[in-house]
Parts: C-alpha cells; sequence; structure tokens
C-alpha cells in the first residue's frame, strides 16, 4: 500500500521529501547538533575508559586513540547519510524504502523506534535523578523501589525524582511537538554556554584531583579493556544518533552544512566530554561533573543542574521528534496514518512514564551496549544502495513505486546483526577489531553482493 498524505498537514515532512524552499539556516542547523551531540553518554564513555566503578579500563593515550579512531568512524557514517538526506532531503524511514523495500523498511525503522524511545526514556531519568540529587527528598516518599523487581543495587525512586522526571519529560514533549523550529530555539542560546561549563568544571576536577601529575600518576593502573573494545564503546554510544542523524540533515540547505553538523557533534562536542568524563573518572571519581558540581556550593549546584537540564533538553527534543518520523511510516504503510503531532504526544507520554519509573537506572548500560551491537548494519543497506549501486541517483517519483520488500537489504541486515551479536558475546574478533565498524563494513559488502543477485 502506497502512503497518502495531506502535505498541508505534514509540515515537518513526515511522509514526504523536504523541499528546498524549506531549509533551514545552516547556523541553526549546526546548533541543533551542538545541543544535540551534548548528552550523558559523552561523559558516560569517558567513565568506562577511565574504568569506572574498578572496571577494565585503558590508559590516557589508548583512550585518546579510542576517541578519535570511534569519532572519525561516526564522522564517516554520519555524512555519508547526511549528504544522502540532504540530497534527497527524505526522512530515514523514507530513503530506506529504497534499499528495504516500502514494508521492508519497518524492520530496520521499528528498531530505530525502539531505540529512540528508549533514549527519550534514559535522558528524561538522567534529568529527574540530577534533579533528585539536588532537592534531595523531604518528602521521604518512595514511589518505586528497583528492589522490588530484583534490582537491590539501585537506588529507590523517590517523589522528588518521580515528578522531576514527570514534570521535564512533558516539557519535552511540548518542544517536540512543535518540531523541527523548537529544536532550533532551545539549542541555538544553549549550546556555546553548555560547552563552556563543560571545559571549565573539568579543569577544576583536574584541580581537585592534583594537577596533571596526579591526573597520570593515577592512569598508571588503568588497563584491561583493550583498543577495540574502547573503540565499540565509543561507537556503540552513538551509532544511533548517526543514523537519526538522517532526519535532521534533510533540511540542510547544502553538503557543506551536513560536514559543518557532523564535526560540531563528533570531533567538537562529543570528544569533549568523552575526555572531560575520563578526567572527572580518574580525577575525583565521578564522571558525570553535575553530581560534583552539587558538592561543591549551591552557586554550582544550581548552575550545574540548569545546565544538564538544559542540554539533555536539546538531545531528548530530537530523540522524540525522529521518534514519531518512524512511527509514522510505519503504521502510515499499513493504512494507519496518525499525525506526526500525535505520534509525538503518544511516545512522549509512554516515554515520561518509563523514565520515571526507573528504566534509565535500570537498564541504561545494557541499552547501549546492546546499540552498539545492532544499531550499525541498519546503516549498511542504506550507504551501500545510495553510493554503490544506485550511485548518488534517486528518482524521487518512484518514492511510493517502491516493491514492498527488497530481500537484499532485509537479509544484509539480518546478517550483519548476527554477527554483530555473535561477535559481540561469543567470538571476539582478532586484534581487538572493533565489531560495530567490522559488521557495519560486511552488511555492506553483503548488500552490493546480493543486489546483484536477487531480483526483489
Amino acid at each position: 500500500m502506497g502512503i497518502t498524505q495531506d502535505v498541508a498537514n505534514d509540515s515537518e515532512r513526515m511522509l514526504s521529501p523536504v523541499p528546498t524552499s524549506e531549509r533551514r539556516p545552516t547556523f541553526n542547523q549546526i546548533m541543533v547538533w551542538v545541543g544535540f551531540g551534548y548528552v550523558v553518554t559523552g561523559l558516560f564513555v569517558g567513565g568506562v575508559l577511565a574504568g569506572f566503578g574498578n572496571k577494565p579500563g585503558v590508559s590516557p593515550s589508548t583512550a585518546l586513540w579510542a576517541i578519535a579512531i570511534g569519532m572519525g568512524s561516526l564522522s564517516i557514517i554520519t555524512a555519508l547519510l547526511g549528504i544522502a538526506a540532504q540530497k534527497t532531503g527524505l526522512s530515514l524511514a523514507l530513503i530506506s524504502r529504497y534499499s528495504y523495500g516500502k514494508k521492508g523498511a519497518n524492520l530496520p525503522i521499528i528498531i530505530m523506534a525502539l531505540l529512540t524511545l528508549g533514549w527519550f526514556a534514559s535522558i528524561t531519568g538522567m534529568v529527574g535523578q540530577i534533579w533528585g540529587s539536588f532537592i534531595g527528598s523531604p518528602s521521604q516518599i518512595i514511589v518505586f523501589d528497583p528492589a522490588n523487581i530484583g534490582y537491590g543495587g539501585i537506588a529507590p525512586i523517590t517523589l522528588e525524582v518521580f515528578l522531576s522526571c514527570f514534570i521535564f519529560g512533558i516539557i519535552f514533549t511540548i518542544t517536540a511537538y512543535i518540531g523541527i523550529k523548537a529544536l532550533e530555539a532551545i539549542a541555538i542560546p544553549v549550546g556555546p554556554i553548555i560547552l563552556i561549563i563543560a571545559i571549565v568544571v573539568g579543569y577544576g576536577m583536574l584541580e581537585e584531583g592534583g594537577g596533571l601529575g596526579a591526573f597520570f600518576e593515577k592512569t598508571k593502573d588503568i588497563k584491561g579493556l583493550g583498543l577495540g573494545s574502547a573503540i565499540t564503546v565509543v561507537v556503540g554510544s552513538w551509532i544511533a544518533g548517526a543514523v537519526m542523524g538522517v532526519d535532521l540533515f534533510r533540511f540542510n540547505k547544502s553538503v557543506k552544512a551536513v560536514i559543518a553538523g557532523v564535526l560540531a557533534c563528533f570531533i567538537f562536542t562529543n570528544p569533549l566530554l568523552n575526555i572531560v568524563g575520563y578526567i572527572g573518572a580518574v580525577s575525583v571519581g565521578q564522571f558525570n561533573y553535575v553530581e560534583w558540581m552539587l558538592t561543591k556550593s549551591l552557586l554550582l549546584a544550581v548552575v550545574g543542574v540548569i545546565a544538564w537540564t538544559a542540554s539533555l533538553w536539546t538531545t531528548n527534543n530530537a530523540e522524540l521528534y525522529c521518534n514519531s518520523l518512524y512511527t509514522g511510516p510505519v503504521l502510515s504503510s499499513y493504512g494507519i496514518n496518525l499525525s506526526r503531532k500525535t505520534l509525538v504526544l503518544i511516545a512522549g507520554v509512554l516515554g515520561t512514564i518509563l523514565g520515571s519509573l526507573a528504566f534509565y537506572q535500570i537498564f541504561f548500560a545494557d541499552f547501549i551496549t546492546i546499540l552498539g551491537t545492532f544499531a550499525p548494519p541498519l546503516a549498511g543497506p542504506i550507504i551501500a544502495d545510495y553510493y554503490l549501486v544506485k550511485k548518488q541517483n534517486y528518482d524521487l517519483e518512484n518514492l511510493n513505486k517502491e516493491p514492498d520488500y527488497h530481500m537484499a537489504g532485509i537479509l544484509s541486515f539480518v546478517i550483519g546483526a548476527i554477527l554483530g551479536f555473535v561477535f559481540q558475546y561469543f567470538l571476539p574478533l582478532p586484534f581487538g577489531l572493533p565489531s560495530g565498524l567490522i559488521e557495519l563494513i560486511i552488511t555492506i559488502e553483503i548488500y552490493t553482493i546480493f543486489k546483484k543477485n536477487i531480483k526483489k
């Protein structure tokens, strides 16, 4: 079934290409990527690389190599997907039709919908947890105790944390409801400020830990992770964001704007957070600098909590915004037509409830590991089809005329995902090679081979 749509009610182009007349200013889009890239996973990855929690880690030099290779790889993947989106104006769900088929595209898109919903719930939980740490628990009311379902090492969700999650979840939902202009309006003033705060606080944690000399002395015993695994951690933390980039880059005016957005996120913002997280974990035993700020003074605590909320606001807007662009075409392909705004409200309420009930605290660590395993092959068929098979020549008139299923895309993704799972959990690659990148490369190769031998 082809997608039917009323363009007048599709202002965010959920079901149609973004025309050149509706492309957004380049500066605005760059700021969206600065804000999009500023998320706690950057600090979390820095903590993992530093062996936070007495776990295996890597030395500072190996950490820098892992960050450089991982972020460099993400830059290439994101740029390839972003250029395709910019030139066609198509969302991820629509551009996937050419490599997966009209209904076959539902396979990767449903996965992306679940991932973005999980991210929205996780980020909402992060914000609620920080406000709970700031406010404390004057009510002494426990809304939900993870220990009751077997997670005894996780702090109970107090009324203050629950309400913080709920209130900010609703706020995030409202701004995502408005659309791409709201994403820009929040990101433009917030982006530069939060980066300055991260740099200043990173220096403060380094100094509190005794300076550079003490820092390097403490890192002498960090070992056990391996470069390949470290790269996989870096790539896994952001591969879903790289794929989501399609839905943001379709509003760009030029390829140069795409490259600028990629650099803003993966060469500037994210590596900075990785380094600050690494420094904090080593110097003061805390990768999350806001948690550290809460212990210093009321002024620093207020600045930290507000900056943290604002920075995660920009990211969560993008998560929920993209989620609606995934669920809408999937439902529409089966004759169920809901507006983007309705879908934002549904996912926003569901994600807010999950975030308020400890989704972040219970599932986040495993969640990003799974991302690193299953997300990379999603992009393989799209990249292979656009650049290697179709040679950057998509006929947009055929958007609704593609067959229901392209087996080359479906099979290559399934094989890539299975291999990624095996590499991650059962058969580690030799020489410490990063499983996420290897499975992506394999998926691209398999797709091109299948495309030559499979008619459908």
